[in-house]
Formats: C-alpha cells, sequence, structure tokens
C-alpha cells in the first residue's frame, strides 16, 4: 500500500510538477516571449490545462480498451514529445502549442491512475486512498518552484522542459516496472465510437454525475486562476517575485495538510458534507478579502500576509473538494470506470479553463478582481452541491 499511494501520487503529481515548475519563469517568459502583453504568460499554465483537458476525453476509452499501464506509457511519449518541442520553441505561441501536446500527453497518468484507484477501491475508502495519494501530491507543489527557480538559475527557464522529460521517465519507468495491471483482459470494453458514446450519454445522463461534473468546473476553475497568477501578483502587487519559491513551498506544505485532514474526516463525515463545509468556509474568507482589497483597508505587509494565507485557503479547500468530487463523481461508475474518469476529468477540466482564463485576465495589478471570481465561483459551486440529491454513500 505504501508503495502503491507514492506510485500514484508519482502519477497524479505529473499534472502538478508541469504547472507548478513553470512558475518561476513566468517573469522571465513575459519578458521574452510577451514583453508587449505580459499577461498572456499566463497561458502558459491554461494552454496545459487545456491540452490536458481534451486528452483526457480520450484517456479513459483507451485505457478500458487496451488497459491502464499502455495508456500511461503512450501518454508519457507524446508528453515528453512536448517537452522537447517546448524547449526548441522560439515564440509564445509555439511555446504554447507544445503544452497542449504536454497536456494531451499529461492526460494519460492523470485518468489511467485514477482509474487504477477505481478499480481497487470505492466509495469513501477510494475517498480515503485518493487524499492519502494528495498528500504524497502535495509534496511536489512544495518543491517544484523551487526547482524550476534552481533550474532557471543554472541553465535558464527552457531546461525546465528537460526536467520534464526526466521526471516522466523515472515515473513511467516504476510503473512499467511494479504495478501490475488492473483491468482484466475479460473486462475491458472495445474502442468503438458507438460504444464510447453510448457510455456517455449513459454517464451524463446520471443526476449525481452531471451535477458533481458542475461543481468540479468551478473548483478546478479556482485552482487554475489560482495558479496561473499567484507568480504574477507576487511580482507586480508586492515586488516578491525573487522569494515566490520559497513562500509558494510554504503555502503547499500548510494548505497540504488539508488532504491528510480528508484522509482522517471523509469516512465518518461523508464526501459531499466536507465539499460544503469547504465551499462555505472559502465563501466567508473570498468575500473578507474582496471587501478588504477593494477598500484598501490595510496595504504593505499586513496586505502580503493576507494574501499568503488566503492563498493557504484555496490550496487548502482544493485538497478537501476536488478528491472528495472526483469520489463522489465516480462512486456509481464502476462497470465504466475508465470513461467516466475521462468524461468527467475533460468537462470540468475544459469547462474549468473556459471559467479560469477570463478571470485571470482581469488581474490589474492587485487581488481584487480574482477575489472577485472566486467568491462567485465558490458561491456557483456551492449553489450546485445543495441541488445535489441522495447519493450511494452518503
Amino acid at each position: 500500500m505504501p508503495e502503491f499511494i507514492a506510485l500514484m501520487g508519482m502519477m497524479f503529481a505529473t499534472v502538478a510538477f508541469s504547472l507548478d515548475a513553470m512558475l518561476p519563469a513566468m517573469t522571465e517568459i513575459a519578458q521574452q516571449l510577451t514583453p508587449e502583453a505580459p499577461n498572456n504568460a499566463q497561458l502558459i499554465i491554461t494552454s496545459f490545462v487545456l491540452g490536458m483537458g481534451i486528452g483526457t476525453l480520450f484517456t479513459g476509452p483507451l485505457s478500458d480498451a487496451f488497459g491502464r499501464k499502455r495508456v500511461i506509457i503512450g501518454g508519457a511519449v507524446l508528453y515528453i514529445i512536448g517537452s522537447v518541442l517546448a524547449y526548441l520553441a522560439q515564440s509564445l505561441e509555439l511555446v504554447l502549442a507544445a503544452r497542449i501536446l504536454q497536456g494531451l500527453g499529461a492526460a494519460g497518468p492523470r485518468i489511467a491512475a485514477l482509474a487504477i484507484v477505481r478499480d481497487l477501491y470505492a466509495g469513501r475508502q477510494m475517498a480515503r486512498v485518493t487524499s492519502f495519494i494528495m498528500v504524497v501530491f502535495t509534496i511536489v507543489p512544495a518543491i517544484a518552484p523551487l526547482i524550476g527557480a534552481g533550474i532557471i538559475w543554472v541553465a535558464g527557464w527552457r531546461a525546465i522542459f528537460a526536467a520534464f522529460v526526466l521526471f516522466v521517465l523515472i515515473s513511467t519507468g516504476w510503473l512499467a516496472l511494479r504495478q501490475p495491471e488492473t483491468l482484466a483482459p475479460e473486462n475491458r470494453r472495445p474502442f468503438r465510437f458507438g460504444t464510447i458514446l453510448r457510455g456517455t450519454m449513459e454517464i451524463l445522463s446520471m443526476r449525481q454525475v452531471s451535477l458533481v461534473i458542475a461543481a468540479q468546473v468551478f473548483a478546478f476553475a479556482i485552482l487554475f486562476t489560482t495558479l496561473s497568477t499567484s507568480q504574477l501578483v507576487f511580482a507586480q502587487s508586492f515586488d516578491a517575485a525573487d522569494s515566490f519559491p520559497y513562500w509558494y513551498a510554504l503555502i503547499a506544505v500548510v494548505s497540504g495538510t488539508a488532504s491528510f485532514l480528508n484522509a482522517k474526516i471523509v469516512v465518518r463525515m461523508g464526501m459531499r458534507r466536507v465539499i460544503t463545509l469547504a465551499f462555505k468556509t472559502q465563501i466567508g474568507v473570498s468575500a473578507a478579502v474582496c471587501v478588504i482589497t477593494y477598500f484598501d483597508l490595510i496595504v504593505g505587509g499586513p496586505l502580503f500576509a493576507l494574501y499568503i494565507l488566503w492563498l493557504i485557503t484555496l490550496f487548502a479547500m482544493a485538497g478537501l473538494t476536488l478528491g472528495n468530487l472526483n469520489a463522489l463523481g465516480m462512486e456509481p461508475l464502476g462497470h465504466l470506470a475508465g470513461l467516466g474518469a475521462s468524461v468527467i476529468g475533460s468537462i470540468a477540466t475544459v469547462g474549468a479553463v473556459i471559467v479560469a482564463i477570463p478571470i485571470g485576465l482581469t488581474f490589474d495589478g492587485t487581488p481584487t478582481p480574482l477575489a472577485i471570481g472566486v467568491l462567485i465561483a465558490c458561491l456557483t459551486a456551492l449553489g450546485i452541491m445543495s441541488l445535489l440529491g441522495p447519493t450511494q454513500t452518503e
């Protein structure tokens, strides 16, 4: 079990490393590739997420047809190609295209690993195991910006893409050597368009699943907005770009305890109750941040401290909601685990990008527009959760 949790954490962390290691490079990328529109540098984050969302739609059905391990290995190959192309690209547009390709490849470990967990666990036990995996997962966001900053200092921001290749080679090699295939040949579903369409319609016809997807859109949008703008806020609002990796490590470590807390309480409290409580808490916190920043009630060092605390609550909310929402959505889909993971992940991710990009582009040098966007997203997610009726496990 400890090795399984560590390995699945590595699979999940492919996405986190691909996002967080790029954060210290945002200022340099803006200066070198898009000096006339520095806000566009944050598209380095959302372009990867967009590719991942599109790839997610296919990786689940492919893993149902050919097995989980083959899809992870195939995704790793695509991810490496995207990393190499991004390393060589000489314009922001080409880097963004390569990042989309990277995201397509990262969808393999993201979805197939989730299907592996669903093959072995269900319900609250799945939520518990996922929470422990998320504890491992949080280690990578804590150190990734520091790694990215170190790489930039030694070899420039392009060398971060070489680190991505090394990371995926290690994690995929570990999986190939140590993790048995969890989907037996007799349980595989042919990769046929008609079969996939029927399965997708069956999944989306389930009220529980469709509402969970809608809530995930806004939960993920909050996370993606936070990731894509946090370095810009440090640099432009607080002139703290150099210290960003260290503060981000602290934020990740502190907020990462929320996943551990979730693993302890979710079996007793239930997924929906934990999710709802997390959204309600964040609504109160973000509303306070909106008022304080809009009316300039505090400035300077106290405002920076408030922003740090707010980021901690945002990442903690992710630890208390995203894994539980996944488990809640996957609960009725044991017979469609791969396709279910794909449909849920793809719609939620692409929808979140559509919501997150305009919120991120409202950044005006202060945290206020971001706080307003987060508040609206939290209110919407909570409203969606209130429509969810009785579920199989709650």
